[in-house]
């Protein structure tokens, strides 16, 4: 009886340390992955910060828990991601990134634009012209 119960104590004791260290811990992410805006619209299609691409053959998406996620449940979500690339332009692994690996800094292949819209602009700082001036 005392032989049944030693291994079952130490398989409880060790998954509980297990579930810990997971929750406590942070990921280390390639060194060459990049940070941007995923959405996915119809898979293996996906937005990635304004250009559309797809997801590679046994690509792997991973939640904030380093779980396996189908890219069909994240439809039309826009989900800040770290992400690598394989020499086609496609997304071979992606890590839905929690709000404390958002603060990161980390270089995007994203686009990158020196300049606003007039529709991105809010209706309080979009510029007006000023009336013409009438001759007297």
């Amino acid at each position: 009886m005392n032989r049944c119960l030693t291994p079952l104590l130490l398989t409880l004791a060790l998954a509980g340390a297990t579930h810990a260290q997971a929750q406590g811990s942070t990921r280390n992410f390639p060194r060459e992955a990049l940070r941007g805006e995923m959405t996915v619209k119809q898979p293996p299609y996906l937005e990635m910060d304004d250009r559309v691409t797809r997801l590679s053959p046994g690509a792997r998406v991973l939640d904030e828990g380093n779980r396996l996620v189908r890219p069909a449940s994240l439809l039309n979500r826009e989900i800040t991601v770290n992400y690598l690339l394989d020499r086609r332009g496609q997304v071979t692994q992606a890590w839905i990134l929690t709000a404390e690996e958002k603060k990161e800094k980390r270089p995007g292949y994203g686009v990158e634009r020196n300049f606003t819209f007039e529709s991105q602009q809010g209706a309080a700082t979009a510029r007006t012209l000023p009336a013409p001036a009438t001759p007297n």
